[in-house]
């Protein structure tokens, strides 16, 4: 099995050189993070915020133990946020800093994916580069016995590293926006669910409906 590996290793050596090789390593170390972060985000709750936003909504008419039930039965990674709020806490920038710290575990690996996705077309141009270098020093080793599948070999390598750039490149950023986009929503969420419950009419209970006819 490791003589398996060690000659699939060495063809794509061969076939490709140090820099294919290398950037075949960069394709399995953003799968891994990006499996890792999509199974981060499934398990945080990411974008299930269903009881989360009916506790809000139940907070801001004022019903306060039906918006204690659904928090209670929220799962999401910011119930503890909003709880704090809920049971008195009326500073912002704490609130706001507990909201940051959790964001940013979600967003851990983010930076690794954004410098892959913007190194990895350089280094296939870089590989390119290396081909033409190599397939024009054989041009010349060659002298007047030219063989054009000499040069061949060089473009070949060339564009070959070129193109596994790109394979590695366009995949990350796609998954990286995606991975963006939906922290973005996060932050919108979080911002509206601690102004709800921080503001003048969501802090005010419901008024008491017999009371109201009493004094009618």
């Amino acid at each position: 099995m490791i003589n398996l590996l060690f000659e699939s290793l060495q063809n794509i050596l061969d076939l490709g050189g140090p820099v294919v090789l290398l950037m075949i390593g960069l394709s399995i170390l953003v799968t891994t993070v990006s499996l890792y972060k999509f199974w981060q985000y499934a398990a945080s709750g990411v974008g299930r915020h269903a009881h989360l936003k009916s506790a809000v909504e139940a907070w801001d008419v004022g019903d306060r133990s039906t918006a204690q039930a659904a928090l209670s039965a929220s799962n999401s990674y910011l119930a503890p946020v909003v709880r704090m709020a809920i049971e008195g806490q009326k500073d912002t920038q704490r609130l706001e800093a507990e909201s940051e710290t959790r964001f940013a575990k979600l967003e851990s690996g983010f930076r690794l994916l954004d410098s892959v996705a913007q190194l990895a077309p350089l280094l296939g141009l870089f590989g390119t580069v290396l081909g033409m270098i190599s397939a024009f020093q054989a041009l010349q080793e060659a002298g007047s016995q030219v063989d054009p599948s000499i040069l061949a070999g060089g473009i070949w390598v060339a564009l070959l590293t070129t193109a596994v750039g790109l394979a590695v490149a366009m995949p990350t950023a796609l998954i990286l926006s995606w991975l963006e986009s939906r922290m973005d929503r996060e932050r919108v969420f979080a911002q509206k669910a601690l102004q709800t419950i921080l503001s003048p009419e969501g802090a005010a209970p419901a008024p008491n409906v017999e009371m109201a006819h009493a004094h009618a």
